[in-house]
């Protein structure tokens, strides 16, 4: 996967997920705006029913598969990162990539990879030897 690609899938993760998120916050702030929520205390102790509810509980499930989507986006943008950068003869990056990421700061570690990471994919490209055309 070229470093293009890694970049794009990695920003469409950060747009999805904020998206969600905005999602989620309207949904739950438009819920307790309209008492849909019975509290008892700090307690959430029962939901009323209703069209509005429906319609609030479809905007927050489509806020957390957005969510959903965008971290298996980031996922798979990290893995390709990984894949990128295990072509290159230097392995810094493949390792800083990998242990950030199992470390659980992989965010860190691609918004790096994103701004100033190599592409392993024009170096493994430039390192085939090139065979003349037979005449």
């Amino acid at each position: 996967m070229s470093k293009p690609t890694v970049t794009r899938l990695f920003i469409g993760s950060l747009i999805a997920g904020a998206a969600g998120a905005i999602l989620l916050i309207i949904a739950v702030g438009l819920a307790l705006a309209n008492d849909l929520f019975v509290m008892s205390g700090n307690q959430v102790v029962d939901v009323r029913g209703g069209p509005l509810a429906l319609a609030l509980l479809a905007l927050g499930v489509a806020g957390g598969l957005a969510i959903v989507g965008a971290m298996i986006g980031g996922l798979v943008s990290w893995i390709g990162a990984l894949l990128n950068t295990s072509q290159l003869e230097s392995k810094m990056w493949f390792l800083v990539l990998l242990l950030l990421g199992i470390f659980n700061f992989g965010f860190f570690a691609m918004i790096a990879y994103v701004i100033v990471g190599p592409d392993g994919t024009s170096a493994a490209a430039a390192r085939r030897p090139q065979v003349p055309a037979p005449a």
